[in-house]
């Protein structure tokens, strides 16, 4: 019996510090997704807002029953029955003295699930930037959560988790056959490393791979940039569709059981003697 196929969405945007404007493109996404007969949308890390400093990213973040953001997009996820994937900031507490970086699961107009990043970006590079995205986020402590649809498993991870390969073996070992890498990668990273990265991802795991990125400037000094280029690899790593735009963008890719089914038939990968190596767990 053949397999089943899923029509899929992979939006691309310019998040900024102004929550209203982001869900206004956000909204403009759902509707385009839903006019080309998609059955998903998947969105970037952050989604909701990318702020200047990491003062101003634990200011704007807000519970979301109060985020102008959150609100409008459920609404209109809701209006138009469109499952949305996507990235947005929540408090630690009702103190707010970091956020968490998450990534929601909307069904049915329900959050359905919920994943926080384990992995977070520190880099002090010489004679370069420091990055910290310590300085501002929580270290997620819980492996993510895997969820189904018409017949695909997918496997949410966030941004930074793609470089770190176990991660991924284990969503593949609970059953994922979709990978998720919703992302704002620097521009210097992206160039060096997202498409080598992506299709690893998928090759190591048989999976398809949807990475719905963040592009271009975020803030009015230009010292915040995404690479964008969203992307969908399917299980032999091949590339299905790449964003080539440096602005907002919507990929519509068809995902295909047949095609994952064939991969694995034919090269056997969970044979791993798990034995000789010394575990690494999450």
């Amino acid at each position: 019996m053949a397999g089943g196929k899923l029509r899929i969405a992979v939006g691309q945007l310019t998040s900024t510090s102004d929550l209203k404007r982001n869900a206004a493109t956000v909204s403009r996404l759902i509707e385009k997704a839903f006019s080309e007969n998609c059955e998903i949308l998947f969105l970037p890390e952050a989604t909701d807002y990318i702020a200047g400093s990491p003062s101003e990213t634990i200011a704007l973040a807000k519970p979301l029953s109060e985020s102008p953001f959150f609100t409008e997009v459920e609404k209109t996820a809701k209006k138009f029955c469109m499952p949305v994937s996507v990235g947005v900031h929540e408090p630690t507490t009702p103190s707010g003295s970091k956020v968490m970086n998450n990534l929601l699961w909307l069904h049915n107009g329900e959050i359905a699930n919920r994943y926080q990043k384990i992995h977070l970006f520190d880099a002090d590079v010489p004679n370069g930037p420091i990055l910290r995205e310590s300085a501002s986020v929580e270290r997620g402590s819980k492996k993510p959560q895997l969820f189904e649809m018409n017949g695909f498993t997918f496997g949410p991870q966030i941004c930074y988790d793609i470089r770190f390969p176990e991660a991924a073996l284990d969503l593949r070992k609970r059953g994922a056959n979709v990978l998720l890498y919703p992302s704002a990668f620097t521009v210097k990273t992206g160039i060096a490393h997202w498409r080598a990265l992506n299709r690893a991802r998928a090759i190591d795991n048989q999976c398809y791979v949807v990475s719905a990125a963040q592009v271009g400037v975020h803030d009015v000094d230009g010292k915040r940039m995404s690479y964008g280029h969203s992307i969908v690899v399917d299980p032999w790593g091949n590339i299905v569709a790449e964003s080539e735009k440096e602005d907002e963008d919507l990929l519509v890719v068809v995902l295909d059981e047949d095609i994952i089914d064939q991969v694995r038939g034919n090269m056997p990968l969970l044979e791993q003697r798990e034995e000789t190596f010394i575990e690494v767990g999450i």
